[in-house]
């Protein structure tokens, strides 16, 4: 068995708890208007490797993510169920805790295999309407609802993340109704509220893709800081 990885980061420390070693993998089915990492959509691109060789090069990191673990993020992990679920199986076979990182699009099957050897979910919730969804993302927002479920079904610990980009999510209204949103799920243990950048400018220049978001200004920390304020203490 193989999979298909864009880049591998020896120890990142935002990604999950502790420091972690950061599996990106190649593919997408999303075209997010704000995504960072375009350079992860094509399928065919990347690096093929197997479970067992990756396991082996993150051992080498053991001491260092003792307090952490791994964090497989994309593209959309989701689209390699298989190569993840084993990865995974693996590492758990090590000990070591294991952070999925998901827009949450994917078959309910590989799903589901992938879960059973999930310690974390970062869920990555972009908007907060189907509409919004469609427009921004390109994917079905009922098949994101349909993941969260899954993933409370399995009480697994669930971390959100969410991209606040002026003019379209940025108003404290926006940020009460991702709490209702999420209101019906007690595994949550975490919303992260991260600011909209533009690093990404170059790489869309080098590929030739236009970036949708090119005149949309950056959000500010002290915006960010005010929305935070939104959440619950527990949720922070």
């Amino acid at each position: 068995m193989t999979g298909r990885i864009h880049s591998f980061q020896s120890m990142g420390a935002v990604d999950g708890p502790g420091l972690r070693c950061v599996v990106f993998c190649q593919g997408c089915p999303a075209r997010c208007a704000y995504c960072h990492n375009p350079d992860t959509w094509d399928f065919a691109g990347g690096e093929e490797v197997t479970p067992e060789a990756l396991v082996q090069k993150i051992l080498r990191y053991r001491a260092y993510i003792r307090n952490g673990g791994v964090t497989v993020t994309g593209g959309e992990p989701l689209m390699q169920p298989d190569f993840v679920a084993e990865l995974f199986r693996r590492l758990h076979e090590a000990g070591i805790h294991t952070a999925l990182d998901t827009s949450g699009i994917g078959e309910e099957a590989g799903i589901e295999k992938v879960l059973a050897h999930t310690d974390l979910v970062l869920a990555d919730v972009k908007f907060l309407s189907d509409e919004a969804y469609r427009e921004y993302c390109g994917i079905s927002f009922r098949q994101v609802l349909a993941f969260l479920d899954r993933v409370r079904e399995r009480k697994i610990p669930m971390w959100v993340r969410h991209v606040v980009v002026p003019g379209l999510n940025d108003r404290a209204e926006d940020v009460r109704t991702l709490l209702d949103l999420l209101s019906p799920y007690p595994n949550l243990q975490k919303i992260e509220l991260l600011p909209f950048r533009k690093l990404c400018l170059e790489k869309y220049d080098a590929l030739g893709i236009p970036f949708p978001l090119r005149d949309t200004p950056a959000m500010t920390e002290a915006g960010i800081a005010a929305l935070a304020a939104e959440l619950p203490e527990h949720l922070r």
